[in-house]
C-alpha cells in the first residue's frame, strides 16, 4: 500500500473515530478520487455523483458499481491499487441493496449522497456523512503534489496554446472547442471552461460561451483535472493593441494578485485573507471591487474548497492549494499554487513565452500573466 494511501487511511481512522462510524461509502468524484489517490468514477459529466462507490474503513477499501462497470473498474480503472470491485446487476435494484447489506454489515456507515439510484442509503440506515470529511483531502501529501504539479504545467500550457491557436472573428463556441480540444489532447479532465469576448468580459464574470465572435480580445478560462486533482486559470489574449485604460486595469489586478499569493501563509484564516484583498483593492484605486465577483480561495479535488469571505475562520494549511482570482471589469487574474513552509509555489506559472506582468504590493513582486497581444 502506498504511503499516499496509508496517510488517507490513517486521516480516515482519525475521522471514523471522532464521529463513532465504521466506515464511508463515498460516491461523489472528489472523495472517490482521493481515497482512490486520483482515480475517476464519472460517465456524466455534469453530476457530482459518480457511477460507482468505494466503501472505505480503518483499513480496506471496496469498490462497489453495477455490472456494465464492474468489469472496466477491476482491469483497467482501480486495476494495482488493491481496491477489491463487487458488482450488482445493473437492472436489479433488490440486488443492488443486497450486495451492500452484505458489505456493510450491520456496521455504522456514514455516505456522501442519499440516493444513488439503485439505493436508498439513509432510508436505510446509513448516515449523513459529516461536513468535515472534505477537510481530510485539504493537506496534499507528497504524491498528490507530484500529481499537481505535473497538472498544473499541463493546463497552463494547454491555455496559452488555445489562446495562441484562436482567430479573429472566431466565436466563443470555437474559442471554447479549441481550449477543450488542448485539455483532453493534455490528457486533462476539462472541469469548467469559460469563454468571453470584447463586451463580454467587461459585462460577466462567469461567462459561458455565446455564438459572440471575438473582434478585439478574448477571455479564457479553464479548470481541468488530472487525477482529481484541479488547476484552474484565466489567459488573455488579444488581435489590437492595448489601451491605456486597459493597461492599468491590469496592472492592478496584477496588484491585487500578488498581495493575496505572497501573504497566503499557513495559520491565516480566509477571513484574514479577504481583508488583504479588500484593502489591496482599495490601495490600487478600485475599492470595492471585490463585491462583484468571487475572489477565489483553496482549491484540490473541488475548483474551490472553501471561499474568502470576511467571516471565514478556516486556517491556510501547509501544502494546500489555493486559486485565487482579483479581477476588475475587463480583466482578471487567476492562476493555481501550494503553500509550502518556504513560500507559495505557483503550479499554473505562465509559460516562458507567455507575457508577464509583475505585480507590485508591500509584501514584495511577482510575476503575473499579462494579455498577450497577438
Amino acid at each position: 500500500m502506498t504511503t499516499e494511501i496509508q496517510t488517507k487511511l490513517n486521516r480516515l481512522g482519525e475521522f471514523l473515530d471522532r464521529h463513532q462510524l465504521d466506515g464511508v461509502l463515498l460516491n461523489h468524484r472528489a472523495n472517490f478520487a482521493w481515497i482512490t489517490g486520483g482515480k475517476d468514477n464519472y460517465i456524466p459529466g455534469n453530476s457530482q455523483n459518480g457511477v460507482a462507490s468505494i466503501l472505505a474503513t480503518r483499513n480496506e477499501r471496496i469498490c462497489v458499481t453495477t455490472s456494465i462497470e464492474a468489469p472496466r473498474y477491476a482491469t483497467e480503472e482501480l486495476a494495482g491499487t488493491g481496491i477489491r470491485v463487487e458488482g450488482y446487476p445493473w437492472y436489479d435494484a433488490a440486488a443492488a441493496k443486497a450486495k451492500l447489506k452484505e458489505l456493510i454489515a450491520g456496521r455504522r456507515i456514514a455516505a456522501d449522497v442519499s440516493d444513488s439510484g439503485d439505493w436508498d442509503h439513509y432510508g436505510a440506515g446509513l448516515v449523513k456523512l459529516p461536513g468535515d470529511f472534505v477537510q481530510l483531502r485539504w493537506q496534499l501529501t507528497p504524491a498528490e503534489i507530484e500529481r499537481y504539479k505535473e497538472g498544473g504545467r499541463r493546463t497552463a500550457a494547454a491555455i496559452e496554446r488555445a489562446a495562441r491557436a484562436m482567430r479573429y472573428n472566431s466565436s466563443e463556441f470555437e474559442i471554447a472547442g479549441i481550449l477543450d480540444y488542448e485539455i483532453w489532447q493534455a490528457g486533462l479532465v476539462p472541469v469548467v471552461t469559460l469563454v468571453a469576448a470584447d463586451q463580454r468580459v467587461e459585462q460577466y464574470r462567469h461567462p459561458i460561451a455565446t455564438n459572440t465572435r471575438v473582434q478585439r480580445y478574448a477571455m479564457l478560462v479553464s479548470c481541468a483535472s488530472l487525477g482529481g486533482l484541479i488547476s484552474n486559470v484565466t489567459r488573455f489574449a488579444s488581435f489590437v493593441p492595448l489601451s491605456d485604460d486597459l493597461k492599468r486595469k491590469q496592472q492592478a489586478v496584477a496588484n491585487v494578485d500578488a498581495a493575496v499569493n505572497l501573504q497566503t501563509r499557513p495559520g491565516k484564516t480566509l477571513g484574514d485573507m479577504f481583508k488583504i484583498i479588500e484593502k489591496a483593492y482599495a490601495d490600487n484605486g478600485f475599492p470595492g471591487e471585490y463585491a462583484n465577483h468571487h475572489q477565489g480561495g483553496s482549491t484540490g479535488y473541488a475548483g474551490r474548497e472553501a471561499f474568502a469571505n470576511p467571516t471565514n475562520s478556516l486556517r491556510v494549511l501547509e501544502n494546500q492549494a489555493y486559486a485565487w482570482n482579483p479581477s476588475i471589469a475587463g480583466v482578471k487574474s487567476e492562476d493555481t499554487m501550494l503553500v509550502t513552509s518556504g513560500g507559495i509555489e505557483m503550479i499554473t506559472a505562465p509559460g516562458a513565452e507567455w507575457p508577464k506582468v509583475k505585480g507590485h504590493c508591500a509584501a514584495g513582486d511577482l510575476d503575473r500573466a499579462d494579455i498577450l497581444v497577438r
